[in-house]
């Protein structure tokens, strides 16, 4: 059925989310500005550039400078979901699109020595346009030599599934990371755990 497995990072291989968002909030809240983690949510899935346009920051670049630096002793050591690697491993081919830069990458998955798994590994340094434009997913269908209808995109965002869909290619929610299935009506698996996502190769 699929002969590629594309998966997204953040909350869904790696358990990093309330890392970046509570390192966020502190960037802000040394700029006066009071954010709750529900507030900043919306930043799941995008660049972190892309956030802090969104926020109307008017020093993006020392922002930005900032927020890394409170991400990076963090994600050294960032878990990864149960069984996940375990999964992938067993698939026949992987790959990673992610919304990290290449900085980012190297602070944190490329430490976590998992990299092996997968076949091709797109970041957000990569290309031009980010999720939930289509760009990134497909450069990792170019790269995996995977046509659109023979790939999956397992992430845990709208901006995953919005990604997915435009580029032609169907989405499996990664209920772990995702929390909720509100709002990924038209996700096409809903796996509630990594062990789900071997059902597709059985078939």
């Amino acid at each position: 059925m699929y002969n590629s497995f594309i998966f997204d990072l953040d909350g869904t291989i790696i358990d990093s989310e309330i890392i970046g968002l509570t390192a966020l909030q502190e960037t802000l809240k040394e700029q006066g500005i009071e954010k709750d983690l529900d507030q900043l949510r919306f930043s799941l899935g995008i660049p972190g550039l892309k956030t802090l346009e969104i926020l109307n920051i008017a020093d993006i670049p020392t922002t930005l400078e900032s927020w890394l630096n409170k991400e990076k002793p963090l994600l050294k050591n960032v878990p990864l979901f149960e069984d996940i690697i375990e999964v992938i491993a067993q698939l026949p081919k992987a790959g990673v699109v992610t919304s990290k830069t290449a900085e980012e990458m190297n602070s944190s998955f490329y430490l976590l020595n998992i990299d092996h798994h997968f076949h091709t590994i797109v970041c957000a340094s990569d290309t031009e346009r980010h999720k939930p434009h289509p760009e990134p997913l497909e450069l990792g269908l170019k790269l995996l030599d995977c046509k659109p209808n023979r790939a999956i995109y397992i992430g845990d965002s709208i901006y995953d599934m919005e990604c997915a869909k435009a580029a032609g290619v169907d989405f499996g929610l990664a209920l772990w990371g995702a929390k909720t299935t509100d709002g990924f009506e038209d996700a096409n698996y809903i796996f509630k755990t990594p062990n789900e996502i071997l059902n597709l190769i059985k078939k």
